[in-house]
């Protein structure tokens, strides 16, 4: 097909609404070759063109083009209703319907409305469940090319979005964003109920069922529910035991990020809070607030069955059990059940013969903390 002959086949397609060209890979369809040229590029993975100044490459030269603000810093598109600028045409169009409120793109299925087109292309893969977009390193599918696009960057490391104030790198524009609220102290989401303020909608959303009660998280196992959903996913890994979090200087391991790092005080020896009234020093700050108690008196959670009173809510926890007579801990070896998990634990040391507490003076060992506290008195004289 000589030039000429394209020229006209893609004239025709233009008024005919003919799509003439199609993909071999995908068999999608389009009415100019040039388009089905770069539309190639998507599963050949090619980049011809490079920027000068970092070595970003581009499928297409707008692309190219519209990257290159990122270095020059011009925004040529400019608002006529307010201040703003913006390196895209299609950023600025968007931005336009913010002062006019128009969503001229309505879902067919659920009646969503939309500013731009693409929006609702994508929205409607929600529906279908197409998910064209497919990471080439671990084979996982996306419904938008953006959302692909961010997910390689987890696989890359690639980070370029970067803080002008403390240099830290993010892999979304919108992560930057949000982040320069916590320099500027910008807390834009008010809370209608109490005079709380949150730099992201997504954390007042959260905070909003503190005063409406909403736990939309079930937990499929044990009904439990929780208002936010990284609350179930930690949750669920007490059914399944699982503990991703891996101490670099012993075998234990743990279900929690911040788990993980009050244990490493334990190998750092760091005690970062002190108590103010007797000046003793604590790794955790939870430790301290307990340790307070102490020196108060106070305490504040009350068994409604026989009105004692407890320092901690995991204290009033443990005694409820006394009322219910529930043992939810089994011993695995003889099938004993206990009150506490730290009964089974020093349990289980029966069993195994550990001993992990030693005398400092004798060097006799013993499986628990008590036993140990009571034999130190043998040599310090004090009275049992």
């Amino acid at each position: 097909m000589n030039l000429q002959t394209i020229r006209l086949a893609d004239s025709m397609g233009k008024h005919t609404g003919d799509k003439l060209y199609q993909c071999s890979e995908c068999l999608k369809n389009f009415s100019k070759q040039c388009n089905l040229v770069k539309h190639i590029r998507i599963h050949t993975g090619e980049k011809p063109f490079q920027c000068s100044e970092c070595p970003k490459n581009f499928a297409q030269r707008c692309q190219l083009i519209t990257h290159m603000y990122v270095h020059t810093g011009e925004k040529p598109y400019h608002c006529t209703g307010c201040p703003k600028s913006f390196t895209k045409k299609f950023h600025l169009e968007r931005h336009m319907i913010c002062h006019t409120g128009e969503k001229p793109y309505q879902c067919s299925v659920c009646v969503k409305s939309f500013i731009t087109k693409s929006q609702l292309v994508i929205h409607m893969r929600g529906h279908t469940g197409e998910k064209p977009f497919q990471c080439s390193v671990c084979l996982k599918k996306f419904s938008s090319q953006s959302d692909l696009v961010v997910h390689m960057r987890g696989h890359t490391g690639e980070k370029p979005y970067k803080c002008p104030e403390c240099l830290k790198d993010f892999k979304v524009s919108s992560q930057l964003r949000i982040h320069m609220r916590s320099h500027r102290q910008e807390k834009p989401y008010q809370c209608s109920e109490c005079p709380k303020s949150f730099s992201r909608n997504y954390y007042l959303v959260i905070h909003m069922r503190v005063h409406t009660g909403e736990k939309p998280y079930q937990c499929a196992e044990c009904l439990k529910r929780f208002s936010k959903r990284y609350d179930l996913v930690v949750h669920l890994r007490i059914h399944t035991g699982e503990k991703p979090y891996q101490c670099m200087e012993c075998p234990k391991s743990f279900s929690k990020s911040c788990f993980l790092t009050s244990h490493m005080k334990v190998h750092t020896g760091e005690k970062p809070y002190k108590c103010s009234e007797c000046l003793k020093n604590f790794s955790r700050r939870f430790t301290l607030v307990s340790h307070m108690k102490v020196h108060t008196g106070e305490k504040p959670h009350q068994c409604s069955r026989c009105l004692k009173t407890f320092s901690r809510r995991s204290y009033l926890v443990s005694h409820m059990k006394i009322h219910t007579g529930e043992k939810p801990y089994q011993c695995s070896r003889c099938l004993r059940k206990f009150a506490r998990r730290s009964y089974l634990v020093s349990h289980m040391k029966g069993h195994t013969g550990e001993k992990p507490f030693q005398c400092s003076m004798c060097l006799k060992r013993f499986s628990r903390r008590s036993t140990l506290v009571s034999h130190m008195k043998s040599h310090t004289g004090e009275k049992y």
